[in-house]
């Protein structure tokens, strides 16, 4: 019962911490918009902020999904059993992060130097699709 209850704890912190920031990104990016002068043409400043708070959104995500897995393997693991999981689910959710795995991987660039930069920039997605699969394997 200890077990449940502080895992229940951690994810309830968690969701309301992710919800914080999913809210206060936004609004800051509302506020930097809005004191910009409209005549303004946007800076490499704001255009970096923007695509920080992409970067920033995305590991988020990275983090909800792969932490999405862990209460199932932790509900398998003390009933030692997958009784009442929906093999369907799982494995429709495995067939989804394959194929979107293999898609940005499948886009990169032929160039070497622009082979990093493409992983660098797509690595919460890469993360985020292959490192659920991983997760699948283990659940299934």
């Amino acid at each position: 019962i200890l077990g449940s209850k502080s895992l229940k704890n951690f994810c309830i912190t968690w969701i309301l911490m992710c919800i914080t920031l999913c809210i206060v990104l936004p609004c800051q990016l509302l506020i930097r918009n809005h004191d910009q002068s409209s005549a303004m043409a946007r800076s490499n400043i704001s255009l970096d902020m923007i695509e920080m708070s992409g970067f920033v959104c995305g590991y988020i995500s990275c983090v909800f999904y792969l932490g999405s897995r862990f209460p199932q393997l932790y509900k398998n693991f003390q009933r030692k059993s997958t009784e009442g999981s929906s093999y369907l689910l799982f494995a429709s959710a495995m067939l989804g992060n394959c194929t979107y795995g293999l898609s940005l991987v499948l886009k990169m660039p032929a160039a070497g130097s622009f082979r990093t930069f493409y992983f660098l920039h797509h690595l919460p997605w890469l993360l985020g699709s292959f490192g659920v699969l991983l997760l699948d394997v283990f659940v299934s």
